[in-house]
């Protein structure tokens, strides 16, 4: 099935196709017709299977094609401020993702989106809300912290998405949902995703849903047995002459290496590039035209390297893919998965390396514990590290691979950067995500 099989948009179809995009994932396919629909959902859907754009692209059909691919009520356009859909996330992290995806796959329908959680200043997101939005992310927590300041108005919203539903019980987060949801109108779109559908979870999804369409899939980008995972321990500052180092000893190709930033990834496209290895960078600055011609020449093989961001990289299919390179470890432990899925696949063994800095322990720590296994670490003669630090090891057992902060503020107090920018689809951008590490809650 391609994604012009599901009655959605040229707009929309012009957008999936600008990241690189023609068949939808399992979840993408049975979730879309049920959405657009106007029917209730409850997803079993892990990280790794494309479910945001499940429900961001039927939404966005909605609100700005009400006529196309659908047999349920539209969702009504009105002329004041207030958002039309809720999505209720877990972390500011999963908030500036999915504002990126709105903003990606409605960057030709106007519409007007924002982000808002804590650890930032709150004054930018009322500013924003008073200008309009059609789409409100929101963690439970900074969103009461709106209500109770009379800064939003949900009075307007016809459908609520709860992702990550089963993270937001393990946070602490189910009474602050409840308190929300009596805040909705009664009569609305419920979509509901979540990993697993323990007994509170199922609870929650008979009060809120009603009569649901069920959906479940496998987690398509899982780390697959075919992966190896390793580990390179090596100091910070000599990470670029190793890696240019592993590509002359192996004779590499066709090898995705991730950095955190995009100005990361252009300064080392740019050292592999003058020491002779074909590379490019792709990311969020880069013209369509500029990603489109890398991403060609990465698949033919007349690049050797493809130095990608996480948000960037979410638009690459790349069937055969030998070898995935961590330069820097992700903040978000889940984005080790969407990293490492590219590689080990229809059958096809693959490698996920990581280069790993003493600084760099506790996402380590954290990776290992979302994988439920200690990676093997190893250090390559002549670079090994000066500053070594111990990592902790994951607890046995099931452990939580986001570690909640003890204090649960309401004031937006602590980190003022990142502050969320407004996404108009088309033009913008997503909310960026605090530097400090991402296992803190922040409400």
């Amino acid at each position: 099935m391609q994604f012009s099989e599901l009655g959605l948009s040229a707009e929309l179809l012009r957008a999936i196709g600008e990241q690189g995009y023609t068949t939808p994932t399992p979840v993408q396919q049975q979730a879309i017709p049920h959405i657009l629909a106007g029917r209730d959902l409850e997803a079993l859907a892990q990280t790794g299977t494309g479910k945001t754009a499940a429900f961001v692209l039927p939404i966005l059909q909605r609100l700005t094609n009400p006529l196309v691919g659908q047999t349920g009520s539209p969702l009504q356009k009105v002329t004041h401020t207030a958002p039309r859909v809720l999505v209720l996330v877990p972390t500011r992290e999963l908030a500036a993702q999915v504002l990126e995806s709105v903003r990606v796959y409605g960057a030709h329908t106007g519409l007007r989106s924002l982000a808002v959680f804590g650890g930032v200043g709150i004054n930018p997101q009322i500013q924003t809300m008073r200008r309009g939005i059609d789409i409100l992310v929101a963690t439970p927590g900074r969103l009461l912290d709106h209500l109770g300041q009379r800064t939003v108005d949900l009075s307007k919203v016809q459908t609520l998405v709860l992702d990550e539903a089963d993270r937001m019980f393990d946070m602490g987060f189910i009474r602050d949902i409840r308190r929300i949801i009596e805040r909705l109108p009664k009569e609305r779109q419920n979509l509901m995703f979540s990993a697993t559908f323990a007994a509170e979870v199922r609870e929650l999804a008979h009060t809120v849903l009603r009569n649901p369409a069920m959906v479940e899939v496998a987690r398509r980008n899982a780390p697959a047995e075919l992966v190896s995972h390793s580990v390179i321990k090596v100091d910070q500052d000599k990470k670029r002459d190793l890696l240019l180092h592993l590509f002359a000893a192996h004779g590499w190709h066709q090898v995705l290496v991730f950095c955190r930033t995009k100005h990361g990834s252009d300064a080392l496209a740019k050292k592999l590039e003058q020491s002779g290895v074909r590379t490019a960078a792709l990311h969020g600055n880069k013209s369509q035209n500029a990603r489109t011609r890398a991403l060609a020449d990465f698949k033919s093989g007349k690049l050797a390297a493809l130095v990608a961001t996480d948000i960037a990289a979410r638009g690459l299919d790349i069937d055969s893919l030998p070898r995935v390179v961590n330069f820097e470890l992700p903040n978000v432990p889940e984005d080790y998965i969407h990293r490492i899925g590219r590689t080990g696949r229809a059958g096809a063994s693959g490698e996920a390396l990581s280069l790993v800095s003493s600084d760099e322990r506790i996402q380590l720590r954290d990776i290992e514990r979302l994988l439920k296994r200690e990676i093997e670490t190893s250090v390559v003669p002549g670079f090994e590290p000066q500053h070594t630090h111990a990592v902790p090891r994951p607890a046995a057992g099931r452990t939580p691979a986001h570690k909640p902060a003890q204090a649960r503020t309401r004031s937006g107090t602590g980190d003022r950067s990142g502050a969320p920018r407004p996404a108009r689809s088309g033009g913008g951008g997503a909310a960026k995500p605090a530097s400090h590490h991402s296992g803190q809650r922040h409400r």
